[in-house]
C-alpha cells in the first residue's frame, strides 16, 4: 500500500495481505517487524523485559517530549511502570468506576437533550461525555475541553507513510507535535502548582501527595502522567461510541437484536472493540534476541504488534469478518495485554454501555445522514470517525 490515508477497508486488506508473508515478518521499507497473529501478539505484549515499551532511542532528543515522557506510563517498563501505575490504580478501582455510572447517565441525558433530532454524534456526545468525566477525575476545568480536543487532534492526526522508515517517520512526527506537547506541559505544570496550593478531591491532588519508595513524585513526573490520562482517558470512548453506531449501521440485524434484548449490549460493545480497534497497533523494541511464532527477531529491533490484525485472526475468531454480538469468548487485544493492559478499560466500557443504552432507549431510529459526509480518522493512527452526522427519531 502506498497511500498515506487509506479507507478502513483498504487498511484491513493491507493487513490481511501481510499474512501472506507470515504472522511475523520483517518489513524492509519500514525497517520493523510486523506481528499480525493473535497468539504471536500476545507473546510480545506479555514480556516487557524482552519487548520494551521505551522507544526513546527511536526519537531525536527533544526537551518537551523528554519532559512529557518522564511520567508517560505507555512508554515505561517495569519496575518504574509498576510503581507509578499502582498510584493511579486507586482512581480506577471497580468500586470507583461503578460509582461514576449515575454521573455518566446524567451527562448523556443532558447532552442529548441539547442535540435535537439531527446532530453530529462526535460533537454532541461522543467527545464531550468522556472528556468531561476524565477532566472531573483529574480536577481540570471542563470548560477547556475544546483545547484538549485540539491537542488530541494534533497528536493523533499525523500522517503515516507505510513506505517510510520508522526512524525517519518518528523524526518528522516529533517536529510536528513538539509545539503542542510544550503547550500541554505548560498547562499541566500550572494545574499541578495550583493543586499543590489548593488541593481538591481529584487524582491530580492525590498524585501530588503520593509517595513511591519513600519519595514524592516530581511535578515533571506528574505532567506526563496527567496528560496521558486526559488524552487516553477520552479518545478511546469517543472512538468506541462512533464506531458502535457505524457498526450497527453496517449490521442492522445485529442492532435490532440489541434493541430487543439490551442484555446483548455489553457483548456488542466487545465486538465493536474487536472489529474496529481504536488504536490499531502498538510498538516495542527488543532488548535481546527473541523468538515469536517460530521467527527469530534480533535484539534492538522495532516490533509492531498489530492489534487490528490480531483481533481478526481466523485461528482465534471464527468468521472474523462477521459482526457477532453473541461471540463467546471474545479475547480481543484492543485494550492491550500484560502489564500495559489499559487501566481505563473499565471506565471506557462503562461509558460506552451507558451512552449506547440511553441512545437506544431514547430513539427508535438512529440513521447515519445520507446527505452529509462521514469523516474518518486516518486508520494508520486511529480507527474512528471524527464526524458522524445522524438523523434520529424519538421513541
Amino acid at each position: 500500500m502506498t497511500t498515506t490515508r487509506p479507507t478502513f477497508d483498504d487498511f484491513l486488506a493491507w493487513l490481511e495481505s501481510g499474512r501472506e508473508h507470515g504472522q511475523v515478518h520483517f518489513d524492509d521499507r519500514q525497517q520493523c517487524w510486523h506481528v499480525l497473529g493473535h497468539p504471536e501478539a500476545g507473546v510480545v505484549l506479555s514480556d516487557p523485559a524482552v519487548f520494551s515499551s521505551d522507544l526513546t532511542a527511536l526519537q531525536p532528543a527533544q526537551d518537551d517530549l523528554a519532559l512529557f515522557q518522564r511520567g508517560n506510563l505507555v512508554r515505561m517498563d517495569p519496575p518504574r511502570h509498576r510503581e507509578l501505575r499502582s498510584l493511579v490504580n486507586q482512581a480506577f478501582t471497580p468500586r470507583v468506576v461503578a460509582g461514576l455510572e449515575p454521573r455518566i447517565a446524567e451527562l448523556t441525558t443532558e447532552l442529548l437533550d441539547r442535540a435535537g433530532e439531527r446532530f453530529d454524534l462526535v460533537d454532541a456526545l461522543a467527545y464531550p461525555l468522556p472528556v468531561i468525566v476524565i477532566a472531573d477525575l483529574l480536577g481540570v476545568p471542563t470548560s477547556d475541553r475544546e483545547l484538549f480536543r485540539r491537542w488530541a487532534d494534533v497528536l493523533l492526526g499525523q500522517e503515516v507513510d507505510p513506505d517510510q522508515g520508522l526512524v525517519e517517520a518518528g523524526e518528522r512526527a516529533v517536529a510536528a507535535v513538539a509545539p503542542t506537547v510544550r503547550e500541554m506541559n505548560d498547562y499541566f505544570l500550572d494545574h499541578i502548582r495550583s493543586r499543590r496550593t489548593h488541593p481538591g478531591d481529584d487524582l491530580t491532588s492525590r498524585l501530588i501527595q503520593a509517595e513511591v519508595d519513600g519519595r514524592r513524585l516530581a511535578y515533571e513526573e506528574i505532567v506526563g502522567f496527567v496528560g496521558l490520562l486526559l488524552i487516553a482517558g477520552h479518545v478511546t470512548t469517543t472512538a468506541t461510541l462512533g464506531n458502535s453506531i457505524v457498526a450497527f449501521s453496517d449490521a442492522p440485524d445485529a442492532a435490532a437484536e440489541v434493541r430487543v434484548d439490551p442484555d446483548l449490549l455489553p457483548g456488542a460493545i466487545e465486538e465493536v472493540l474487536r472489529m474496529r480497534t481504536p488504536f490499531p497497533r502498538l510498538a516495542r523494541i527488543t532488548t535481546a534476541d527473541a523468538e515469536v511464532g517460530g521467527v527469530r527477531i534480533p535484539a534492538g529491533q522495532v516490533v509492531l504488534p498489530w492489534l487490528a490484525a490480531a483481533n481478526r485472526d481466523a485461528r482465534v475468531f471464527a468468521e472474523p469478518q462477521r459482526f457477532d454480538v453473541h461471540r463467546r469468548p471474545n479475547p480481543h487485544l484492543t485494550f492491550g495485554h500484560g502489564v500495559h493492559f489499559c487501566l481505563g478499560a473499565p471506565l471506557a466500557r462503562l461509558e460506552a454501555r451507558v451512552a449506547l443504552r440511553l441512545l437506544l432507549q431514547r430513539y427508535r431510529d438512529i440513521e447515519v445522514a445520507a446527505d452529509e459526509p462521514v469523516e474518518h480518522r486516518n486508520p494508520w493512527t486511529m480507527v474512528a470517525v471524527s464526524r458522524l452526522p445522524l438523523v434520529v427519531r424519538p421513541a
